[in-house]
């Protein structure tokens, strides 16, 4: 479906609507031209706004950020519904500033393992010429359990550190770390719903679930009724991505032509990717 071009939207006013009413807003990470094309025909289908994010790591494969980018704010301004494009965990301050100029709707910079004062001041830094391009800017704090194959379940962040950090730094969303962990493949991580809504109401701004695909349905819309606004969901999307394409592989041996079995991986997307659109956007 051919949108108009304003359906390439800032991030800032999806947050800003889905904060208000207390739902859920969709954040789905970007690997290739093929997710982005089957997570915007999911959105699309749901008829919901998604927000499109592309990682750091992400950009190290394509070899940078620009031709990733450019592919997936095409995209955007085509879809049939709003969609934001954000950049995900770039623990590179040079990243962030480029995603800006690219013309990102939003960028997080991910300082979590820095010492605090220099996360703080670098975020700063950030958040500032972020904002004088009229950018959305998320950042994180208390380690979210899973980067680099560190799984810390019991790590958490701490409601009046997150508010100072909040405050030091001008951001507009923070990532925070309550019981999830990225990459988990099972949907077994249990949330800490009491302190989400401490840090919601110690904070004061959308608050960001990282590790989003090791969380069942229930836990996070419990989490978004406690206080949660952007769900992030990466590795539970690209598991349905990469069965299909095993699938249609087994069911056809001899296929050569790339495009037949990418296009079944793509596919699986858009049901998948609309169902949890619509399941975050009617949770309170």
């Amino acid at each position: 479906m051919e949108g108009d071009p304003v359906t390439l939207v800032n991030t800032r006013e999806l947050m800003d609507k889905a904060a208000a009413e207390g739902t859920g807003q969709g954040a789905f990470n970007v690997v290739h031209l093929e997710t982005a094309e089957g997570l915007v025909a999911g959105a699309e289908a749901a008829g919901v706004p998604l927000i499109l994010q592309i990682s750091e790591n992400c950009a190290k494969f394509h070899g940078g950020l620009e031709p990733v980018a450019v592919a997936a704010l095409a995209i955007a301004r085509d879809a049939g519904v709003p969609v934001a494009l954000h950049l995900d965990h770039a623990e590179s301050e040079e990243l962030a500033l480029a995603a800006v100029d690219l013309g990102f709707g939003s960028v997080m910079y991910d300082g979590a393992h820095l010492p605090y004062e220099q996360n703080v001041e670098v975020t700063r830094r950030v958040a500032r010429y972020a904002h004088e391009h009229g950018v959305y800017v998320e950042a994180e704090l208390g380690k979210v359990g899973g980067k680099d194959g560190a799984h810390a379940p019991g790590v958490r962040t701490d409601p009046a550190e997150a508010a100072a950090f909040v405050e030091a730094t001008g951001v507009d969303a923070l990532a925070v770390a309550v019981g999830s962990s990225h990459a988990m493949t099972e949907r077994s991580a249990a949330l800490d719903l009491r302190l989400i809504a401490q840090l919601k109401s110690a904070v004061g701004k959308p608050l960001v679930l990282h590790g989003s695909s090791g969380v069942t349905d229930a836990m996070i819309v419990a989490a978004i009724g406690a206080g949660m606004t952007k769900i992030n969901v990466s590795t539970h999307l690209n598991g349905f991505f990469t069965r299909a394409v095993r699938e249609y592989l087994d069911a056809n041996p001899a296929v050569v032509d790339s495009r037949k079995y990418i296009k079944a991986g793509r596919d699986a997307l858009v049901l998948e990717s609309a169902r949890l659109l619509t399941l975050f956007a009617k949770a309170k």
